[in-house]
């Protein structure tokens, strides 16, 4: 089977629906048929200034999540980051073999830097698309699922990898971007012409899975709808009702089509009512997976940790093979 990797960092105490979405949900189904290897990028979230027990507590909760959302630790190699040394020591590889003017290229840097400022940005923002390539390279992954947003990163993965193996030997396989094509953009339910993101500061645009139903209800019934009265889907001139008819199509699974006929006739108040029972229901048996899982830390902690040992059997054998070819003394 082709292997796929894929991770996601701890940043948040939950997921949202534009992740789940987005990514996660095409995560539950490149396992089956995939050799699937999925990580809690923990080290890439030192990169902003971190609490130790949030940081501990939001690695949890995203293991827990991952799971509850359909992840199977007998399809899927599910695990931490920090747990595999190997990606550090691959990661400073990758850093001897980038240029200067390559790592100031790349766009995601630039744009964070240029918002918090340079002499606040940490020196691991400017690295971590080294670390990143070393955590793609390390499991030999064919495929890495992506947004658009992150196909630069795998071309610097793709171009450190070839130039290390037209220097010191084949060493690496190049991965492909395998980028996912989301079959709902969800966006902010308070600003529906912005995609939903927890970045933006605004918690009550942001349908969340582990809120409460009552929360998420709420949110919901509160989403900033447009003029007129008709459910119709247009996303210049109606945005908002656009949004929330793609959220209740990507969760139940009718077509717009549908959805604008049932609703023909029907106020923006029911049309709100029925999507908040939508999505409520759906995130309801997730979210008590999820806290179970929690409660169970003993538990949660062994598939990590069975995770890790399975990663580390891949990437021992890599790094082995790296520093066999730079002729590092083994």
């Amino acid at each position: 089977m082709k292997r796929v990797l894929s991770g996601i960092q701890p940043t948040s105490s939950s997921f949202h629906l534009g992740n789940y979405l987005g990514a996660l949900k095409q995560w539950v189904e490149l396992q089956n048929g995939h050799d699937a290897f999925y990580c809690i990028v923990d080290l890439h979230a030192l990169t902003i200034e971190t609490d130790p027990a949030l940081l501990r507590q939001r690695t949890l909760a995203s293991a827990a999540q991952l799971l509850a959302l359909g992840i199977s630790p007998d399809k899927s190699t599910l695990f931490v980051q920090s747990q595999v040394h190997q990606h550090n020591q691959l990661g400073w590889i990758m850093e001897c073999m980038t240029g200067f003017g390559e790592a100031s290229r790349m766009t995601q840097f630039k744009d964070k830097s240029s918002k918090a400022g340079s002499n606040s940005a940490r020196v691991g923002l400017f690295t971590y698309p080294m670390l990143q390539a070393a955590d793609i390279l390390l499991y030999q992954a064919d495929y890495v699922p992506v947004g658009e947003d992150q196909r630069q990163h795998i071309e610097l993965t793709r171009d450190l990898a070839g130039r290390f193996n037209s220097r010191y030997g084949q060493t690496f396989q190049l991965p492909e971007a395998y980028i996912l094509k989301s079959a709902a953009k969800i966006n902010d339910i308070q600003d529906p012409t912005s995609k939903m993101s927890k970045s933006s500061g605004a918690v009550a645009g942001v349908i969340e899975i582990m809120d409460t139903p009552e929360a998420n209800l709420k949110k919901i019934k509160s989403a900033i709808t447009d003029a007129g009265r008709e459910i119709k889907y247009d996303a210049v001139e109606k945005p908002g009702i656009s949004n929330l008819l793609t959220i209740h199509s990507a969760l139940s699974g009718m077509t717009i089509e549908e959805l604008e006929n049932e609703f023909a006739g029907k106020g923006y108040g029911d049309f709100k009512a029925v999507v908040a029972d939508v999505v409520v229901e759906y995130l309801r048996p997730i979210r008590a997976t999820a806290l179970e899982l929690l409660e169970d830390e003993a538990h949660l902690l062994t598939i990590l940790h069975q995770g890790s040992e399975k990663a580390r059997t891949v990437a021992e054998k890599t790094i082995e093979t790296t520093y066999k070819n730079l002729g590092v003394v083994l």
